[in-house]
């Protein structure tokens, strides 16, 4: 899908729960989708969307990014050491994707495949639960993180 069909589709769903696209939240949004195979925090998206729209605050891009995220467009993940960094949904997911995050070089790997199904169902037949979304981040060390075998 183009970029501006992106834009229109989340456009659309931020429409539906109320809110209107503003072209601050436009321009952010377009960094997000451009980035989208990148951990940003909200400073580096800040930077890149002050480049777009230069007279952007600081302040304007942290609430687009808590609104997006409150309306479950974007993740908000911890890098391990406090950092918020952000990770858009993809389009063909019907949840958020999952996460490895290393706690010693940093690397974060997406898992697309979703391997909570089974799950979700045993949860809403057994306790009548039906799950609207779910978030699963792995902690660990890759066996071969190069800062890993650095201090060894």
């Amino acid at each position: 899908m183009k970029l501006q069909e992106r834009i229109n589709q989340i456009s659309q769903m931020i429409m539906k729960k109320g809110y209107k696209m503003t072209a601050q939240r436009e321009a952010t949004i377009q960094v997000l989708l451009e980035n989208e195979h990148n951990f940003l925090s909200s400073e580096e998206i800040y930077v890149l969307v002050k480049d777009k729209y230069p007279e952007i605050g600081i302040a304007t891009v942290y609430r687009n990014l808590e609104l997006l995220t409150d309306l479950q467009i974007i993740k908000k993940i911890n890098d391990g050491e406090g950092v918020a960094l952000f990770d858009l949904r993809g389009e063909e997911e019907k949840h958020m994707h999952h996460h490895l995050i290393c706690e010693d070089c940093k690397k974060m790997e997406i898992i697309k495949e979703d391997w909570l199904g089974d799950l979700e169902e045993r949860l809403e037949r057994e306790y009548g639960f039906e799950v609207s979304d779910h978030r699963l981040e792995f902690m660990g060390v890759y066996q071969n993180c190069n800062k890993s075998s650095l201090t060894k």
